[in-house]
């Protein structure tokens, strides 16, 4: 998703350290253990909706709307919406490469109604407006930063991981646009953050379907995109992950990775 210029879809690898890496990754949590936040059953990651032109549009009413895209949101009949209190309602226009997100989405009596939206064209490397919100808190898309099967069947995820902080800073970096936490960044991560597992890793022991992604987290990293649970990685449900073998990435800590030096890492 996005074009290959993209800072979602360029590798990280080669890029130096930053140099207040420590103190962000005991900010997040050195000890806190890797989890993925998605399994095999329906009701745990968010999940997505594959749309498309014939998809009926639908009004929404924002809670947050001066930084929602206002248009009509293909919500289907039946729309997979994420459960819990953020209540993610994702959709991917494939006939007209577009995503549309949802936070809060809920339909009522009187319609929808969510506490932001936004819109994106999967062509285009084209931010939101400084300081603007999406349907996530950093202000980024979410769907092209979820795991997803499809990817890790295929053998390898292009493109880097959506992860979220206990707490963050007031402030964002690239391609963040939105900050949601207090204090100074210094001492807390601000949003957009990139971090990689370390290369020194030995990643050989791991099921199948966990080297791909920790092989993701090495070449591309992780963004910081949402207050939550410490090296929480966010991905789509599907009946096909092993939840076994996705348990075992919690041997992992933050003592395991480091938050690479993004200078000069721009779309295009």
């Amino acid at each position: 998703m996005f074009p290959s210029t993209n800072v979602w879809n360029k590798r990280v690898d080669a890029l130096p350290v930053a140099s207040d890496s420590g103190a962000m990754i005991s900010a997040i949590g050195i000890g806190a253990r890797l989890h993925p936040d998605f399994g095999s059953y329906s009701g745990y990651g968010i999940p997505y909706n594959v749309v498309g032109s014939g998809t009926p549009r639908s009004t929404v009413s924002f809670a947050y709307s001066d930084e929602s895209d206002h248009a009509g949101y293909p919500i289907p009949a039946r729309p997979r919406i994420e459960g819990g209190s953020d209540r993610h309602l994702l959709m991917v226009d494939t006939n007209a490469c577009r995503l549309y997100e949802l936070y809060d989405a809920l339909k009522t009596t009187h319609g929808w109604t969510a506490g932001s939206g936004a819109i994106w064209s999967l062509t285009s490397n084209k931010l939101r407006p400084a300081g603007w919100t999406s349907a996530d808190a950093a202000g980024l898309p979410i769907l092209p930063g979820l795991v997803r099967y499809d990817q890790v069947a295929a053998g390898a995820i292009l493109h880097a991981i959506r992860f979220t902080a206990p707490q963050t800073c007031n402030e964002y970096v690239y391609p963040a646009r939105h900050e949601a936490g207090t204090g100074s960044c210094s001492v807390r991560p601000p949003m957009g953050l990139r971090v990689r597992l370390k290369a020194s890793v030995n990643t050989a022991a791991f099921g199948p379907q966990s080297r791909v992604i920790l092989t993701a987290l090495k070449r591309y990293g992780m963004m910081l995109a949402d207050n939550g649970s410490p090296w929480y990685i966010t991905g789509a449900p599907d009946p096909h992950w092993n939840d076994n073998e996705l348990h075992v990435l919690g041997q992992l800590t933050g003592a395991d990775f480091e938050v690479v030096d993004t200078t000069g890492l721009v779309n295009g």
